[in-house]
């Protein structure tokens, strides 16, 4: 550089005139390497500006994946500030892509360098930067959920209108940075930019209207009030006041009229403790508003045979009597004897328990859509569904259209050329040859070298490719349209879609009109997306204190092999096992009390010698260990079964629910004590406790340890009781080794073992479920759902609603 300065004295200037680009006199030539340094600078920018978007549509995945396809995960604490970070970012990257967009045009000077110039952003390159700024918008606004809830729930989730206002900051820097170029002013490219902007406010204003709308409707937003209403004249109308529980023989096979839809459709008034009906019940059920009883009646009218429709609508309509008790409402002394009969001869009905736990799940997933999806607002509205479709549909058609646009782009791209083109100061290059060449790069240049007043001949040059425009934008253009087709699937496959299309039927027969049913709504009706159904996962999650995997006993030392596996958490996300549903369900119809197990082990003269583990005067959570560790402590007596003949497979399904349920109580106490009756702090504490103290007791003892190969499942089961029954152990390893010893000496052998420990845990889980933690069971659905939360509301719909008092349980635990 030393060399080319000494020069700049002796150069040879010519005056320019006013019709060049820079305007001002010119010298000869530029030093040699400033063509390095221009194109370093300008492609400098163009990599901060192409990483900018890259990061852009990785943040619209990361809202689109989170917010679409995993609603729950929004409730986990890393999940949830990654989506909050993706969404905050989002506009500082998209303001620093306009801005820089916006600023190629006007004229720029390299730092430290005599370069000035002005550069020309090719049209496709802002195009496609402000279709990206679009796509990624109109993704957190599809993912974002928007919840119309009475205000008891205090759940209420408005539209997320600070994203109006990012799309109203954005439309600002599209128009002051001047993105169409004047040679490209065409109305073909005002729509392009304008169509994503249209689609932003359309989707913003339908989902506001939606939530409005839903608000004061009673079939929504105030729908508890009236239901609490209804159920109160239903059970008035009924003279049913002050008449005792039905008992578990009574069944009836009439349902009651408890609603399913049609509340906004009725004329109804304030009363001090919410809304009821205006006109009488009688009026009423024969019109508009659908009840459970005219659906049941369809099995000869609806020709769609669907066995599960009718299941279906029980669901949803057991969905809105557990929106009461979210509300805080009691519904001890409202809800009607007919209704409590008849869930419990469907719910409770024999060798139907699949079908019970099915229901109940459908229940739960109906409460998790209303309060984690946009999903059931749509639905305020007879024609706002069909809006929502046709606003995905026409996103879905621009982003075809974005795509076929600039796909071709793709094909014409070059690499860019590093050849500077002098041009003639007073002719700018618009013809079809300089156009055919711009649309394969990202800008365009005229630069020249200034020397004070002088400058060079002015130069022209290529810039970028147009492929780091395009990468992103097809990232972004896939993202958008899976995640609206899938909304679109969600409207038509959805649950709450078969509910309203069997309540239009049932409003069909009831006019009187040709009970045909159009294929397209048998179609509807039918179908059934796999890939939709993720509210509740029907997971049984697993946890014990002593981890004994039977197949690996043979291989490992003891006590070695126990110090490895001691406290290891197994939390197997495994299918509810039929066995396990069975058995509670059965419990339930034989007329099991809430107690903690002493209700089965009365019914033997063998049960009633192990109360004392059951009422210890300890907390719940003591007696849950205890009973676990000696569960665990016989599976190493009885590792496995033949299922050839039928006394086997009794022992196997018992074990299966009795080990099952096992695990799953310990995993309460350790990860889920909210649920439980006792202290949440208390509970973990023991948990640790006992665990550590635990593994002191089978590492402590021994020198090198003992082959367990060497010993059969009788040895290593008397090995396990000395171990844990050691004097200096906490007592609740010594009670749960004492337990375990009288277990295994029980004389009805190992079918009366198995079966009284299943009768014990399934009394146990079901004295465990009922709860006034909505909070608790509410964040369980969210995450996905707890076995002990869909115990929990089917207790609910059979009339249990609180835990008894037991002076056991609320006793207070010491001796941690």
């Amino acid at each position: 550089m030393a060399d080319n300065s000494t020069s700049w004295s002796n150069v040879q200037t010519v005056c320019c005139k006013d019709t060049s680009v820079l305007k001002q006199c010119t010298f000869d030539y530029c030093p040699e390497g400033i063509d390095d340094e221009l194109f370093e600078y300008v492609t400098g920018q163009l990599w901060r500006v192409g990483a900018m978007m890259l990061v852009n549509a990785i943040l619209a995945g990361l809202i689109v994946g989170i917010g679409a396809y995993g609603h729950r995960y929004r409730h986990y604490g890393f999940t949830r500030y990654l989506l909050l970070g993706a969404t905050t970012l989002f506009l500082p990257i998209i303001s620093y892509v306009l801005s820089a967009t916006g600023s190629t045009g006007g004229l720029f000077r390299v730092p430290l360098s005599p370069i000035v110039g002005s550069c020309l952003a090719n049209f496709f390159h802002t195009y496609m930067v402000i279709v990206s700024t679009c796509l990624v918008l109109i993704s957190a606004i599809n993912t974002s959920p928007i919840v119309a809830t009475d205000d008891r729930e205090d759940r209420s989730i408005r539209p997320p209108f600070e994203l109006l206002i990012q799309g109203i900051w954005i439309v600002y820097l599209v128009v002051n940075t001047h993105v169409i170029p004047v040679g490209e002013t065409t109305p073909l490219n005002y729509l392009r930019i304008s169509t994503p902007f249209a689609l932003i406010h359309a989707k913003m204003a339908l989902k506001c209207y939606a939530f409005v709308k839903a608000r004061k409707s009673f079939a929504l937003g105030r729908n508890p009030r009236l239901v609490i209403g209804y159920m109160q004249q239903l059970r008035e109308g009924s003279g049913q006041n002050g008449e005792p529980m039905p008992t578990n023989e009574e069944v009836v096979n009439v349902p009651p009229p408890l609603i399913v839809m049609g509340e906004d459709e009725q004329q109804v008034e304030k009363q001090p403790h919410g809304y009821m009906f205006r006109n009488n019940l009688e009026g009423i059920h024969g019109g508009s508003l659908v009840t459970i009883d005219r659906v049941w009646k369809l099995d000869n009218m609806l020709l769609v045979p669907i066995p599960q429709l009718k299941d279906t609508c029980l669901s949803f309509a057991l969905f809105k009597l557990l929106r009461c008790r979210f509300a805080r409402y009691k519904l001890t002394g409202v809800i009607s004897i007919e209704t409590l009969k008849f869930c419990r001869s469907v719910l409770l009905k024999d060798g139907g328990h699949e079908r019970s736990f099915r229901m109940v799940a459908n229940e739960l997933s109906f409460l998790h859509d209303y309060y984690d999806s946009p999903l059931p607002v749509s639905y305020s509205g007879s024609r706002l569904t069909i809006f929502s479709m046709v606003i995905s549909l026409l996103t879905i058609s621009y982003c075809l259209f974005s795509g076929m646009d600039v796909i071709p782009v793709m094909y014409n791209n070059a690499a860019p050329t590093r050849k500077p083109l002098v041009v003639k100061p007073e002719v700018l290059p618009h013809g079809s040859a300089f156009w055919s060449r711009y649309r394969m790069h990202t800008v365009w240049c005229v630069y020249a070298c200034r020397h004070g007043t002088l400058n060079s001949p002015n130069r022209s040059q290529y810039f970028g490719s147009l492929y780091f425009d395009l990468v992103p934008l097809l990232l972004l253009l896939v993202f958008v349209v899976v995640a609206e087709a899938r909304d679109i699937a969600s409207h038509m496959c959805s649950s709450w879609t078969k509910v309203i299309l069997t309540c239009r039927c049932v409003h069909r027969v009831s006019l009187k009109l040709s009970p045909i049913v159009p294929k397209w709504v048998g179609f509807l009706l039918r179908c059934r997306c796999n890939m939709l159904q993720r509210h509740w996962n029907d997971n049984m999650r697993q946890t014990s204190l002593l981890v004994l995997h039977r197949r690996q006993l043979h291989q490992l030392l003891l006590p070695g092999c126990l110090l490895h596996l001691l406290g290891r958490k197994r939390r197997n996300n495994g299918m509810v096992p039929s066995e396990v549903k069975a058995c509670i369900i059965n419990a339930l119809r034989n007329g099991a009390s809430l107690s903690k197990g002493t209700t089965s082990l009365r019914q033997s003269q063998v049960g009633r010698n192990l109360l004392w583990a059951c009422n210890n005067n300890e907390g719940t959570s003591d007696t849950i260990l205890v009973w676990h560790i000696a569960t665990t402590i016989l599976e190493v007596r009885h590792p496995h079964h033949q299922q050839d003949g039928r006394p086997s497979s009794v022992v196997y399904e018992k074990k299966i629910a009795a080990t099952h349920l096992s695990c799953y109580c310990a995993y309460l106490v350790a990860f889920c004590p909210e649920l439980l009756p006792n202290d949440n702090t208390w509970s973990k504490h023991l948990y640790k406790k006992v665990k550590k103290d635990a593994e002191r007791a089978l590492t402590g003892c021994g020198g090198g340890g003992i082959e367990v190969s060497s010993l059969t499942p009788e040895a290593g089961y008397r090995q396990l009781i000395e171990l844990l029954g050691a004097t200096q152990n906490r007592e609740v390893l010594k009670d749960a080794a004492k337990l375990a010893r009288q277990l295994g000496g029980l004389t009805g052998g190992e079918e009366m073992l198995w079966e009284l420990l299943a009768g014990f845990w399934s009394e146990m889980i079901l004295y465990l479920a009922p709860s006034d933690n909505l909070k608790g069971h509410l964040r369980a659905i969210d995450r996905g759902g707890e076995l002990i939360t869909l115990l929990w509301a089917l207790l609910t719909h059979i009339g249990i609603i609180d835990r008894p008092d037991d002076a056991a349980a609320s006793a207070p635990a010491t001796g941690v």
